[in-house]
């Protein structure tokens, strides 16, 4: 079951200043949405949207994403965070604050493809993409002279099997403490369970299928074998488990027996490049839940 009240745009590049977001997950009972409500009344707050899910109104879990506005939130959000913590343990609730005027920094990590990254690019230049993109990092050169024209520092970083442990770590130590979210642009290296333990749920790939999909090497080729009549593309959270994360984002298009395999690949690259802006406009806006390995985005 789900609800969506007062549906406004997202706040993009001209964000109000005083706007906030709070984003919840707890155990479905009565009373949760009063109480959230009457605490943000009570704060001065004026909710602008609220969108809410419950996977089960028996037992189940809810999931609740407010945009509000607050007079001066930028200096009242600490005290807002410390007031709120007794609703949140009345209600056994998982939960964040963010400011919708504190952007999201972006590290982007590919190889040698390059249409994933300059459908992200675009959308930054553009102001569509609400999130400050701090570095591109590579295993390869070659998209050194895409990037550079954005004015977004480039950082190649070669990996092979005998040096991965060690190339991670100076991935690591490039990004730093400071990236909210990394961004896998169609970077062909699978990423250790060591990296993964500092991001967790804050790693976006974009896989080349509509998961679960055809395993292994060219994988276009093999769909074009078996005749396949639609293709597409999954947005995923990174796990320890190959491809198996939390979903964010999906897409089709049909094709047929006259498409070839460059034809596949050209309606797929098309389709990857949507897919993973989605998946990331919606990520740095925080409309995405993780619940196991399931999300919930109020898009």
């Amino acid at each position: 079951m789900s609800q969506i009240i007062n549906r406004i745009p997202p706040a993009g590049r001209n964000a109000a200043q005083n706007r906030a977001r709070m984003l919840i997950s707890c155990p479905d009972q009565s009373g949760i949405v009063a109480a959230v409500s009457q605490f943000l009344y009570e704060h001065e707050a004026n909710i602008l949207q609220s969108d809410q899910y419950t996977m089960d109104p028996e037992g189940g879990m809810f999931f609740i994403r407010i945009e509000f506005d607050l007079p001066e939130i930028s200096s009242r959000v600490e005290q807002l965070r410390t007031d709120f913590t007794g609703v949140a343990s009345r209600f056994q609730m998982d939960w964040m604050i963010t400011l919708a005027s504190r952007k999201k920094r972006l590290a982007i990590f590919v190889s040698k493809e390059d249409h994933c990254l300059l459908e992200l690019l675009w959308h930054w230049r553009a102001g569509d993409l609400d999130a400050d993109i701090a570095m591109v990092i590579s295993n390869h050169p070659d998209l050194q002279p895409l990037v550079e024209p954005f004015g977004i520092p480039f950082i190649h970083i070669p990996v092979t099997a005998d040096t991965k442990a060690e190339a991670e770590q100076k991935q690591l130590d490039a990004v730093g403490e400071n990236i909210d979210v990394i961004i896998l642009a169609r970077y062909m290296q699978i990423i250790s369970p060591t990296f993964l333990q500092h991001f967790s749920n804050r790693i976006i790939n974009i896989h080349h299928s509509f998961l679960p999909a055809f395993v292994g090497g060219k994988p276009y080729a093999q769909a074009h074998n078996r005749g396949v009549k639609i293709i597409g593309a999954t947005a995923h959270y990174v796990t320890e488990e190959l491809d198996g994360g939390p979903i964010i984002e999906q897409d089709v298009q049909r094709v047929s027996h006259r498409d070839n395999v460059e034809d596949l690949k050209r309606i797929g690259r098309h389709i990857e490049r949507i897919v993973l802006a989605r998946a990331v406009a919606w990520h740095v806006e925080d409309r995405v839940l993780v619940h196991n390995n399931k999300t919930v985005v109020f898009n």
